[in-house]
């Protein structure tokens, strides 16, 4: 299969104006060098999306449907080149790769099948005078930045809604791991999605580029996954032309394991939702918070838990734990640990970078006390933190302590127990008994600066809509 690496602008793939090396985090060693797009060449994306849009946003939605469910059908028929491509830029493992491939796919689904079902409203109203109607209008051209960590996922979540709903699209993926953003484009551009719909740009001045591009009038949304720093800065910047921003952003998640949880259970959820893609992931564990009657058995068997996990590179048989996406990132969470043992933490299991080549760090376990520096980071690895607490008021105080309000984790055998923990919870999405809820039936979002918006669900497709009242005269 061709792997891409130029730049794609109204349905053409087109050499950029200079290259960028992407690396096997596992190795060191370069995988290709791809096509790095100049101000004139993202002005041509924008031209082209511009150009496009009319048409896109009259085609009527049983033709949107069936070019996404083609879509969905090709990426689940090429899975397993694409769990390759994803392990080799990012590092994750293939069992990871694959699982993020198959969920991938399923957000095209799911807005092939939104796009015929999006509702509207017709009534009386009222007063008498006047028949109420409302409509939804896609917004506009969407700029699109996704992040490395999923670079399969966060591609096809905005890029599914976003052309159910008629809007044309410039995606702009993470630098690290362009080639599956890439194949994601090739994907749709084979399924019959129109020049000018799509269009893939990597800048090579990112910061300025971007800011540019939100500073052209025809751009009218966008969305962003990312950090929270980031996302602070994309809002001012689109602040100028009122850009709608949809952000998707950082998480400090909690996991509280109550005094009746089934301490087996809760093992088994912590090890999902800390280690799925290796700690890097928004919505991973970042702080795990133990009832103290439960506290050693837990730390006990999940420290078990994490010491047996086979550390290898991506595509090694059986591995479990593979890469950071780069040395620099995991040097920052080595930095991190060093930082939370110096300020009293007690490590358990992993806390030293091995030897050798490649953006390693081991399965991390620590107690610390309530006020160690670590619970005020996203550790985007493997590292899980551990405090002790004595009251479920002390539980949520202590959850609920931090800027970040994306998922929570609730362990309990009492569900209305559990039910009122997570509703004391501040944060968008919570997680009772199970590390896991992304589902792209559901909608994906936080609460205070981890975002605005929501994607997937029945919300994800308004992201990219505008709402029209119209009076009817009677």
């Amino acid at each position: 299969m061709e792997l891409k690496t130029d730049l794609y602008i109204d349905g053409q793939w087109v050499k950029g104006s200079g290259t960028l090396p992407v690396y096997d985090p596992s190795t060191g060693e370069v995988i290709a060098n791809v096509a790095t797009a100049d101000d004139a060449q993202c002005d041509a994306a924008i031209d082209a999306a511009h150009r496009a849009f009319p048409a896109w946003a009259k085609t009527a939605p049983r033709l949107r449907s069936e070019i996404l469910r083609k879509a969905f059908e090709i990426m689940i028929s090429e899975a397993d080149y694409i769990a390759e491509l994803i392990s080799r830029e990012n590092g994750k493992v293939f069992s990871d790769a694959k699982g993020e491939v198959l969920y991938a796919a399923e957000f095209f689904r799911w807005f092939a099948e939104e796009a015929v079902r999006t509702p509207g409203d017709f009534r009386h109203s009222p007063s008498g005078d006047k028949r109420i109607l409302v409509t939804h209008q896609p917004i506009g051209v969407s700029l699109l930045i996704t992040p490395w960590n999923f670079p399969a996922a966060m591609a096809t979540r905005k890029l599914g809604p976003a052309l159910a709903a008629g809007c044309t699209t410039i995606l702009k993926a993470a630098s690290e791991t362009p080639l599956t953003a890439l194949h994601v484009v090739d994907i749709l551009h084979r399924a019959g999605v129109p020049k000018g719909v799509v269009n893939f740009v990597l800048p090579a001045k990112s910061g300025p580029q971007v800011s540019k591009m939100l500073h052209d009038p025809r751009v009218r949304n966008l969305s962003f996954t990312g950090s929270t720093e980031v996302g602070r800065i994309l809002i001012r910047e689109s602040a100028d032309n009122v850009v709608r921003t949809s952000m998707e952003l950082g998480g400090n998640a909690p996991f509280l394991v109550l005094d009746d949880a089934n301490v087996d259970e809760a093992v088994k959820g912590a090890m999902v939702a800390k280690m799925r893609n290796g700690g890097a992931a928004c919505t991973a564990a970042n702080r795990i918070l133990v009832a103290r009657n439960v506290a050693e058995e837990f730390t006990i068997k999940f420290t078990k838990a994490m010491t047996d996990l086979k550390v290898a590179p991506g595509m090694d048989a059986g591995a479990q734990l593979g890469a950071s996406v780069s040395v620099k990132e995991r040097n920052k969470i080595a930095e991190l640990v060093d930082s939370a043992v110096s300020a009293g933490g007690k490590l358990h299991s992993g806390g030293k970078s091995p030897d050798g080549p490649g953006a390693f760090y081991p399965a991390t376990v620590l107690t610390v006390e309530k006020g160690n520096p670590i619970l005020g980071c996203e550790v985007f690895g493997p590292v899980a933190p551990i405090v002790i607490f004595d009251t479920d008021a002390e539980a949520i105080t202590l959850a609920n302590d931090t800027e970040y309000g994306l998922i929570s984790y609730v362990y309990s055998s009492d569900l209305a127990r559990a039910i009122r923990t997570a509703e004391a919870m501040e944060t968008g999405m919570v997680a009772i008994n199970r590390g896991v809820v992304s589902d792209p039936a559901a909608p994906f979002g936080g609460v205070k600066q981890s975002g605005l918006g929501r994607e997937g669900g029945f919300a994800g497709i308004h992201e990219f809509l505008e709402t029209k009242y119209i009076g009817v005269e009677i």
